[in-house]
């Protein structure tokens, strides 16, 4: 499920920015994006997720903004400076045209100057607290679109079972249709049929063409969708299932449609899952 939030704190070591976003995914799959000083963080923030969230794929976005003087001091990493500054002399000697290295952008080179913080701990814990606010409000989001999308499938379902009502009244009719017809191509045909074998080809045909396991199935399926979108946990993958069911049962009675009107019906079913199955993928 999409969703969207983002949370600031400002603190003693500067203000904290941190943003989440999520799109579908079939499994829980979290990215993150932080600060060096708080790389540290990121089993802590990955386990808050999966305590919360179950489903979709998750960007966080960590950052520490307008950092104070205060917060901590600098110290160079000499054997990191020798090796960034071995690497900056062989790239000079394979490249002359090169802008040379300047002391920022050595400085700037990951892990040759480090800030060390005695109160780390601090920045941590503010870290930990804004990730719960940012959460929270991330889910409140989801919540929201959740609710409008089992709007949305309820519509589906009550279009779904006008079709299936449809086909209900349309059923003995059917079966006259059947008798008709086998009559007539036998006529055509110029064969003649005692009662009782005529009887048997009708039985036949008719359970062949049955429907009636079919209508019970979706009903039943129908039913499930309900009662998964009424319960306040995540519910996408079974919902994917039951998507898959509907559609199977869907084809078999299109299979078995012998006019038009069901012929219409089926069609129009599919048509009506699969928009379902599109919106459920936006389900956790």
């Amino acid at each position: 499920m999409t969703a969207f939030a983002r949370a600031t704190r400002l603190t003693k070591y500067g203000t904290l920015v941190l943003e989440l976003r999520s799109v579908n995914h079939r499994y829980l799959d979290c990215q993150f994006k932080l600060p060096n000083t708080l790389n540290q963080l990121e089993p802590v923030l990955r386990e808050i997720l999966k305590q919360r969230i179950s489903r979709g794929k998750i960007d966080c976005n960590l950052t520490l903004r307008g950092q104070a003087e205060e917060a901590g001091e600098l110290s160079l990493n000499q054997s990191r400076l020798a090796q960034v500054l071995q690497l900056c002399d062989l790239v000079n000697t394979r490249a002359h045209s090169l802008r040379p290295a300047t002391t920022l952008d050595i400085l700037a080179f990951p892990g040759v100057c480090n800030s060390t913080d005695p109160e780390q701990d601090g920045l941590i814990e503010q870290a930990t607290q804004l990730m719960n606010e940012a959460l929270s409000s991330f889910l409140e989001n989801r919540e929201r679109e959740g609710a409008t999308l089992a709007a949305l499938i309820e519509q589906r379902l009550c279009a779904i079972e006008q079709e299936l009502t449809a086909v209900r009244k349309a059923l003995p009719t059917l079966k006259q249709l059947q008798r008709e017809r086998l009559q007539n191509k036998l006529a055509e045909l110029d064969v003649d049929l005692n009662q009782d074998r005529l009887e048997q080809e009708l039985l036949y045909l008719a359970q062949k063409s049955d429907a009636d396991e079919e209508l019970d199935r979706l009903d039943a399926h129908i039913a499930q969708v309900r009662q998964s979108l009424s319960q306040n946990t995540p519910c996408g993958r079974r919902l994917d299932f039951l998507m898959q069911e509907l559609n199977r049962e869907a084809n078999t009675l299109s299979a078995k449609a012998t006019a038009s009107s069901v012929t219409h019906s089926a069609v129009e079913l599919k048509v009506l899952i699969e928009q379902m199955r599109e919106q459920v993928q936006n389900i956790e």
